[in-house]
């Protein structure tokens, strides 16, 4: 009975503790757009972590050293470039000797074309469906160099990935594409959606160029007036890291709607509208058609 016993007490033992998790490599991100996409092209393979929280305006953002702690011990950095993160040069000397990839790499960029910014990249490049696939591309190699071991895993989840975002947006682009040229026009409050625009065959008009740049003064509201009138343009938007004022005032002395908002540089929190970056793009995509095909 003594030799089952203790048989019995190494079997439930052997059984009790789990099995130590695999090794995984340490993946930190400026934002939580770059973040979600990471974690589809890593699988279990990698710990992915945002430097900022999901609603945080990326242009002017100012890490705490709770958001310098928390990046500490990164394997590799992935994060936009195209002048957008302005803190986080000074952010990654930080943390040491780490691997930083910039996600826009190989992207034809669009460059700014009026304000104080004018002649620079536009910097919101993922905001659109065909240069997706180089940022997830960008992102592959960032994983498979840094963990070459899982490299055909991440490549392999990157082309689902890429597949999985063609399928996604192939009738929001026909729902555009059958709008009369005329009514193709896309006008927020700051040019974050030129690419968009470009993928989808709009005209852009902004408020403002750029976040970083004055927002909604007198002068930069009259010209979007001017414009909207000029063109008979139906609708405005706005985006969910600005104040929506400036742009409802140029709806109320158009005449025009106001379309509501677009998401482009955050993620919300998972129970809200855009927890990841498929559901950003197709939100944002899927509110500009419904103000565009809206019955006056």
């Amino acid at each position: 009975m003594r030799i089952f016993a203790v048989l019995g007490f190494l079997t439930v033992f052997s059984l009790g503790p789990a099995m130590p998790a695999l090794a995984q490599i340490k993946v930190l991100t400026s934002f939580t757009v770059f973040a979600d996409m990471a974690r589809n092209i890593a699988g279990d393979h990698a710990e992915v972590v945002s430097i900022t929280r999901e609603g945080a305006e990326i242009h002017m953002f100012r890490p705490t050293p709770g958001d310098i702690k928390r990046g500490l011990g990164a394997d590799v950095v992935l994060w936009n470039g195209l002048g957008l993160e302005t803190w986080f040069e000074r952010y990654l000397e930080n943390l040491g000797d780490v691997k930083a990839y910039i996600l826009s790499d190989g992207v034809e960029p669009i460059l700014i074309a009026e304000g104080s910014y004018q002649g620079r990249a536009n910097p919101h490049a993922w905001m659109s469906p065909g240069n997706a696939n180089i940022y997830i591309d960008n992102i592959v190699r960032a994983l498979s160099e840094t963990d070459p071991e899982n490299a055909a895993a991440y490549a392999a989840n990157g082309e689902a990935y890429k597949a999985e975002i063609a399928a996604t947006f192939a009738p929001i682009r026909a729902a555009i594409e059958a709008l009369p040229e005329e009514k193709r026009w896309l006008v927020t409050s700051e040019a974050a959606f030129s690419y968009l625009a470009r993928d989808f065959g709009l005209k852009e008009a902004s408020i403002w160029a750029i976040n970083a740049d004055s927002q909604g003064s007198p002068q930069q509201v009259r010209r979007i007036i001017d414009l909207m009138r000029e063109n008979r343009i139906p609708v405005i938007f706005s985006e969910s890291t600005v104040s929506p004022k400036p742009a409802e005032q140029v709806a109320r002395e158009t005449g025009a709607a106001y379309g509501g908002v677009l998401y482009v540089d955050s993620l919300s929190t998972p129970d809200g509208p855009v927890p990841t970056y498929l559901d950003l793009l197709k939100v944002t995509s899927e509110t500009i058609v419904n103000g565009l095909t809206a019955k006056p």
